[in-house]
């Protein structure tokens, strides 16, 4: 199926696999890209040096394009920018919206800017700024997410800005494939969905706690860092839903000193990059400090199988999914899934 989005970024179906921390390493973008589908290598939790041996094992996994997630907000954004056009990655992606002085340096190196966006007025300016598509994604959608239905965003956006539109949230199957090219995108963005394959790297243990849930068990909470987070309701959300100031607080300095061992980062850029995701918000110093360690909590669930320590974002599509297909087997199912979609339209009467 050629869209807007195949032939901007040279994969053979509309179909992104978005940038996971601690989930979208090597071998699940690898194995995305090999299926004929955009993988992206989530960069967030890496060092600039693990990044660059990252998108070396995706190359000697795959010939096809991929993308790489950047945040565009870190301290080191210029120099993993670098690493991007040194490597030659075929698109960067951004979880919040990149600086026009960033699109520019991309563009000019000939890698295609794609930025996640939760609002109207974001793609308007990311578009304006040179930017060639947008990934949309609805309230519906894991991790850090709005308030804005997909049905209701997708169809602003598509209607406000001239370059690509992907779809993401609510997205698992290949009736919303055919549903997102209707309302005008060029196609969809998965990411639970591409969690919980048997390409994924995450723990059994944890996979079973998604396939277990129900649309129910997926909740959005403030508790963790402050901003609106889409995850599985576990004790540690509840137990953070309920902590006081002071025991959120050391709860986030013990994360953060994990944290900082791991990255590297000195309490002082943690702090700056927690201070970063405020985004206009009054957090309290243990949002803040959570804010910054987040990747840790994530890194729990998604690396050390630890769902009782650990925090599992997830779409609301985890409570209406039941599988564990391999990626080749999922991009398969979906494109025939909608074919057979597109056929029952054309003999509707």
């Amino acid at each position: 199926m050629e869209t807007a989005l195949t032939r901007l970024t040279g994969v053979r179906h509309p179909i992104v696999q978005t940038g996971m921390g601690w989930v979208a390493g090597p071998r699940l973008v690898s194995a995305a890209a090999n299926a004929g589908a955009l993988g992206v290598l989530a960069s967030a939790t890496m060092t600039v040096d693990r990044l660059r041996e990252a998108i070396r094992e995706v190359r000697s996994r795959t010939d096809a394009p991929f993308g790489v997630n950047l945040r565009a907000d870190a301290a080191d954004a210029g120099d993993r920018v670098d690493v991007l056009i040194e490597e030659g990655v075929r698109v960067a992606s951004f979880a919040l919206a990149p600086s026009r002085e960033l699109i520019g340096r991309l563009k000019e190196a000939g890698v295609v800017v794609m930025p996640s966006v939760g609002a109207r007025r974001h793609a308007e300016k990311v578009a304006a700024w040179g930017a060639d598509a947008v990934i949309v994604q609805g309230g519906e959608g894991g991790g850090h997410t709005g308030e804005v239905a997909t049905t209701v965003l997708l169809p602003q956006v598509a209607d406000a800005v001239d370059i690509p539109v992907v779809a993401a949230g609510g997205f698992f199957d290949g009736r919303g494939l055919v549903a997102a090219l209707a309302y005008g995108a060029a196609g969809v963005a998965m990411g639970t969905r591409f969690l919980l394959t048997s390409d994924s790297t995450v723990p059994d243990a944890v996979k079973r706690r998604y396939l277990a849930a129900t649309v129910r068990d997926v909740t959005v909470t403030t508790a963790v860092d402050g901003l609106p987070h889409r995850m599985l309701r576990t004790d540690l959300v509840d137990a953070l839903e309920r902590s006081g100031r002071a025991r959120a607080l050391l709860h986030a300095v013990r994360r953060a000193a994990g944290f900082r061992r791991l990255s590297g980062l000195t309490w002082r850029r943690m702090v700056r990059d927690g201070l970063a995701m405020k985004h206009g918000r009054d957090l309290s110093w243990s949002q803040v400090l959570l804010a910054a360690n987040t990747p840790m909590l994530l890194k729990s669930a998604m690396v050390d199988g630890r769902t009782d320590l650990g925090v599992m974002a997830s779409g609301q599509v985890a409570g209406v999914i039941d599988d564990l297909p391999s990626c080749a087997e999922l991009v398969e199912r979906i494109m025939r899934e909608a074919a057979e979609v597109v056929r029952s339209l054309s003999t509707v009467r």
